[in-house]
């Protein structure tokens, strides 16, 4: 089961039939530019032949001052999930759709696969590697910070959230062996009811006999907590089925001192902009070491993102940050290092 914010969906058609509900106010304004709307029972229909004419329809459905209806819902003939099911969209999410129907593409048709950088331990040997969404092709580039704001402004981001969550786990199972830590980020805001929402990360976990203990799945850099009572119930239900959580970034941004203590996540990940240049800055030093303390009070474990000197990597080690992730260590790849030595069984 896949709820309706998740749920797979098909690219806007350059032509075909749409529909418009609570559009009253406005359908004689559009009769009045030569469209030809349809009463039929609380909709109108009516027929578009071109992306062009959709965007003259929606300078059409705009108030007085400018602002979009967030009220009016459209549905587009060619637009149906794999159950062939209707999907109805909000005026502001479709308008948004069609100004950046290149980025929707690439999310809808999901154009993009994982990379894995490593994670090493305090002697350096690889225990993890974390998964990064990428384009799966040069011919459909893209940044993944952009591809998620899109995919927030046109209401897509449930459904990339589960797409490259399900495409780090197949990734995964390709090619890291048991044992090792597969870390995978999550938009908190996608996850509307945890015991729900993520059921299709657990069946993936299973469909691929991988073992859920290897998997920490971590709060995504961009996200920001403004629900603590939404994130301790999605850790919560990840826990129950034995996979580990992870806060990203702590120490910059949204992932204050306080509620690292109050989510008490499995793995603490300093943020970059600290570690980087730690070792000669003494004001940094001070809040490394204050996350390292609190972080042990309840047992978690951490994590220097963004070592890139080792100078940095050696004050985090010495100080009890134990794990490391960063270009010192290895760049994310398709593929892991040719020096990762897979553990005997």
């Amino acid at each position: 089961m896949i709820c309706g914010n998740c749920r797979e969906q098909r690219p806007m058609e350059d032509q075909g039939i749409l529909s418009l509900r609570g559009a009253g106010d406005f359908i004689e304004l559009i009769r009045d530019q030569r469209f030809d709307p349809k009463l039929e029972g609380q909709d109108y229909t009516m027929n578009y032949r071109s992306k062009d004419e959709l965007l003259q329809l929606f300078q059409i459905l705009r108030y007085g001052d400018g602002t979009v209806p967030t009220d009016i819902t459209m549905r587009l003939q060619g637009m149906k999930d794999r159950n062939d099911q209707p999907v109805w969209i909000p005026l502001p999410q479709m308008e948004a759709r069609l100004k950046h129907h290149n980025i929707v593409d690439i999310i809808v048709d999901e154009r993009f696969t994982s990379h894995m950088q490593p994670i090493v331990n305090h002697v350096e040997e690889i225990v993890g590697f974390e998964f990064l969404l990428r384009p799966s092709s040069k011919e459909a580039p893209f940044q993944p910070l952009e591809l998620f704001d899109i995919a927030r402004e046109t209401g897509l981001h449930s459904f990339l959230d589960r797409a490259a969550r399900l495409s780090a786990i197949e990734t995964s199972a390709m090619h890291i062996p048991k044992g090792i830590k597969r870390f995978i980020n999550f938009l908190p805001s996608s996850i509307y009811n945890p015991k729900y929402c993520l059921t299709h990360t657990f069946d993936a976990i299973q469909k691929h006999a991988l073992d859920p203990q290897d998997f920490v799945f971590e709060v995504v850099e961009t996200e920001q907590i403004h629900k603590m009572d939404n994130i301790l119930s999605i850790f919560d239900e990840y826990r129950k089925n034995g996979i580990s959580v992870a806060l990203d970034d702590v120490g910059a941004g949204y992932s204050t001192l306080e509620e690292m203590i109050r989510l008490r996540p499995d793995y603490v990940k300093i943020d970059r902009s600290l570690v980087d240049g730690c070792s000669q800055d003494m004001n940094k030093q001070r809040q490394i070491q204050l996350i390292i303390e609190r972080a042990q009070d309840f047992g978690g474990q951490v994590l220097a993102e963004g070592i890139e000197d080792r100078q940095d990597f050696e004050f985090c080690r010495t100080h009890g940050a134990l794990l490391a992730q960063g270009y010192l260590f290895g760049k994310p790849a398709p593929t892991p290092p040719d020096t990762f030595m897979r553990p005997t069984a």
